[in-house]
C-alpha cells in the first residue's frame, strides 16, 4: 500500500466513510488539531518522565485516536463500529489529577509555561488541547457532536497543567511565577 494516493492534491480529502470534503472542512480542522495534540503528547511520552505518567500518556494517546476517528466519521454511508469515550475515561484523568495534586503544594500564583523542558512540553500540549477544544466547539455549531469528547479535552488540559507542576516537583525545579509588573 502506497502512502500517497494523490487524491488530496487539489485540496480535497475523504472522511471516514467516504464522503469527500474540502481540506479546511470543520471536521478536518477538528480531528487534525486532535492529531497535532496527540503528536505533542507523544513527544512528551518520549521524554524521561515517571513511568506511571508515561502509561497514562499512552492511554490518552489511544483515547485521542478514538476521538479523532469518531469525529472523522461521516456517519452516512457505512455504520462503522468505532471505539468511543466513556465517563470512566474522564474519571481516569480526574483520578490522575487528584493523585498528582496530593503531592503538590497549593497554587498561590499564576505560573508561566516554563521552568523545565518537560514541563514546557506539557504546556505546549495543553495549549494545543485548548485549541482542539475550541475547534470542537466550533464544529458543534454546525453539527451534532459527542459532548463527552469536549469534556475529555477540557479535563485533559487540566491534567497537562497539573502534570507540568508534578514534573517541576520531580525535577526539583521551581515554577516561574507571573510577575504582573515585571520590568527588564
Amino acid at each position: 500500500m502506497k502512502i500517497y494516493t494523490k487524491k488530496g492534491d487539489k485540496g480535497y480529502t475523504q472522511l471516514l466513510g467516504g464522503t469527500t470534503v474540502i481540506k479546511n472542512n470543520k471536521k478536518i480542522e477538528c480531528y487534525g488539531t486532535i492529531d497535532e495534540l496527540n503528536a505533542f503528547i507523544g513527544n512528551l511520552y518520549d521524554q524521561n518522565i515517571n513511568k506511571e505518567q508515561k502509561n497514562t500518556l499512552l492511554t490518552i494517546q489511544n483515547f485521542l485516536f478514538n476521538i479523532g476517528s469518531c469525529i472523522a466519521n461521516d456517519n452516512k454511508k457505512n455504520k462503522i463500529d468505532l471505539p468511543n469515550i466513556a465517563d470512566d475515561d474522564i474519571h481516569l484523568l480526574e483520578s490522575n489529577i487528584d493523585n498528582m495534586e496530593k503531592r503538590l503544594p497549593p497554587l498561590s500564583n499564576f505560573i508561566l509555561p516554563s521552568g523545565h523542558p518537560n514541563a514546557s512540553k506539557c504546556h505546549i500540549a495543553r495549549t494545543v488541547c485548548r485549541r482542539a477544544e475550541r475547534t470542537l466547539v466550533s464544529l458543534s455549531e454546525h453539527e451534532e457532536i459527542n459532548f463527552l469528547h469536549l469534556k475529555f479535552l477540557n479535563r485533559l488540559s487540566d491534567y497537562l497543567f497539573v502534570l507540568s507542576r508534578l514534573i517541576l516537583l520531580e525535577e526539583d525545579s521551581q515554577p516561574v511565577e507571573w510577575k504582573k509588573n515585571h520590568k527588564h
